[in-house]
């Protein structure tokens, strides 16, 4: 699933392409997706219209649309944006296709269809935010180590589960939380309330800097993963610990570690991360 920084990757990747451009036509594949496309809501607020900004909640990519509304889109496990003239030949899993008048294509393609597109009115966003569930965002300046602490309190939750509930911290999924907590040296099974603030700011500090690196150099393509060009990352070639389980740890040859914890894989190093 694509998480935080390739969520990023494809917004900026898009922007010189969809902002101050205007929607001609919208068209539709006849396969059903997990949460069905508002079609009528889609051909109503945003054909066309102008998409004014792209912004990301999260692991969320947000359209805004010159008449207030906004288009929400969710990649799910092995979803795409990308850019395409409409004269490339469309593939088997484009399900929807956002034609420009200056001959530029946006095409939504989701092999596993577990993404989803979702259209907020002006009056639906006035009534709710429909993001106030979310945790503080890791790359903004009032995400610190003191949040952490605050949020995380004198519970026993292992501090890699903590890392990925959305509720404390938007955007971040297994890859990454795997990699901070080896930056901070952190098992990962460590329990939240042993955590000195000294320590959470460490976590807060390599937050920035993992997701940071991870976002110029294009993200991770561990599965299927591609920026709005096509291009694959390369972030997967720094990775300390995931998906290293049997291989040595490239600042102490230990041998990386995998358990399960909250359901997920947790890949560490047993000496750099006691």
């Amino acid at each position: 699933m694509p998480e935080l920084p390739e969520v990023e990757v494809i917004r900026r990747g898009l922007i010189p392409y969809v902002v101050d451009r205007v929607i001609d036509a919208i068209t539709f594949s006849s396969k059903k997706l997990r949460v069905p496309i508002p079609r009528a809501d889609l051909l109503h607020h945003l054909k066309g219209r102008c998409i004014r900004a792209i912004n990301r909640r999260g692991k969320y990519l947000l359209f805004a649309v010159e008449n207030d509304a906004l288009m929400v889109v969710h990649l799910g496990m092995t979803g795409k944006l990308g850019i395409f003239p409409a004269t490339a030949p469309p593939t088997l899993h484009d399900h929807v296709v956002f034609s420009f008048r200056d001959g530029v294509q946006m095409r939504y393609n989701d092999v596993r269809r577990f993404g989803f597109i979702r259209v907020l009115t002006p009056d639906q966003l006035q009534k709710n935010d429909p993001f106030q569930q979310l945790g503080r965002e890791p790359l903004e300046n009032n995400f610190s180590g003191r949040y952490l602490k605050k949020m995380a309190g004198r519970r026993l939750q292992p501090v890699k589960n903590f890392l990925l509930d959305s509720r404390m911290v938007a955007g971040i999924g297994n890859i990454y939380a795997n990699e901070i907590l080896f930056y901070s040296r952190l098992h990962p099974a460590t329990p939240i309330g042993s955590l000195t603030l000294p320590k959470w700011e460490t976590v807060a500090e390599k937050t920035r800097e993992v997701l940071t690196r991870a976002i110029a150099k294009g993200g991770s393509s561990i599965s299927d993963f591609v920026n709005s060009s096509g291009q694959k990352g390369y972030f997967q070639l720094e990775l300390m610990v995931y998906g290293r389980t049997g291989e040595r740890c490239k600042l102490c040859s230990a041998i990386i570690e995998k358990r399960i914890i909250g359901g997920r894989s947790s890949f560490f190093c047993p000496v750099c991360q006691r």
